[in-house]
């Protein structure tokens, strides 16, 4: 069965299109319904889906911004509630879309389309994504320049630029300096549509290390790395996933 993952926030969309993706690819398996973006990159990393929806305009991050994080690892399909401006870009990109609402004879062809692409490896959406984000109204997000974090009787204001690290900590999320560190109560997953992503790469799940703070990277054996960062002695592990970033 082809697993498949939806990112839908609008509630009665996103029960339409599991119906409507029921009754027409009934092989298809829907490992999770997301609710906004973060949600659709925590889900994709948990479950490695093979086809992925994504509503352009979600919370967090965008769908544009989790399709960037995928990558080739999924095939994209976005659902875009944009005019024609948009069908023109996703149209000259070759990539598949739905428009809001959809349609069943729309949902079917983008499905044959889809079926056909299985045995291939998932395009390169890079250059279009760059665009759409640039071009494309509300599709791209403010980004985070400063964290409040309690530091014992202290609320302390953090300048992002100077953090290391980010690391998952429970229901906290740790937040690294060259000379110190503190905890902020916002979770990882909902930091990622706040920091820029050119700054901030994601090495494993629970990790987002400044690409600025990177001295080397080191290979363990055949399949795992390591990062080691300028002014901090702790290592950071990369997942499998992640290690495309420093292939080349």
């Amino acid at each position: 069965m082809t697993t498949v993952l939806i990112a839908e926030d609008e509630p009665l969309m996103r029960e339409r299109l599991v119906g409507m993706l029921a009754a027409s690819w009934p092989e298809a398996r829907i490992v999770l319904e997301a609710e906004n973006g973060n949600d659709a990159w925590d889900g994709y990393l948990e479950h490695e889906p093979e086809v992925v929806f994504l509503d352009i305009r979600m919370p967090g991050l965008s769908g544009l911004e989790v399709a960037e994080r995928i990558g080739d690892g999924a095939h994209v399909v976005f659902v875009t509630a944009y005019d024609q401006y948009a069908v023109d870009a996703f149209d000259a990109g070759a990539v598949d879309y739905l428009l809001k609402p959809v349609q069943a004879d729309r949902l079917e062809r983008a499905l044959a389309r889809i079926r056909a692409k299985l045995s291939q490896s998932p395009a390169d959406l890079g250059d279009l994504l760059r665009h759409l984000k640039t071009s494309l109204p509300g599709a791209r997000s403010e980004k985070l320049k400063w964290l409040k974090a309690t530091v014992g009787r202290q609320i302390r204001l953090i300048d992002v630029e100077e953090v290391l690290f980010f690391q998952s900590d429970t229901k906290y999320t740790r937040v690294v300096l060259p000379d110190s560190e503190a905890l902020v109560r916002t979770p990882l997953k909902d930091l990622l549509g706040g920091l820029d992503r050119d700054r901030f790469w994601q090495i494993h799940r629970g990790t987002l290390v400044n690409v600025g703070a990177i001295a080397a990277v080191e290979r363990i054996d055949a399949e795992r790395m390591q990062v080691l960062l300028r002014g901090c002695e702790e290592k950071l592990p990369v997942s499998r996933t992640f290690t495309h970033l420093f292939r080349d």
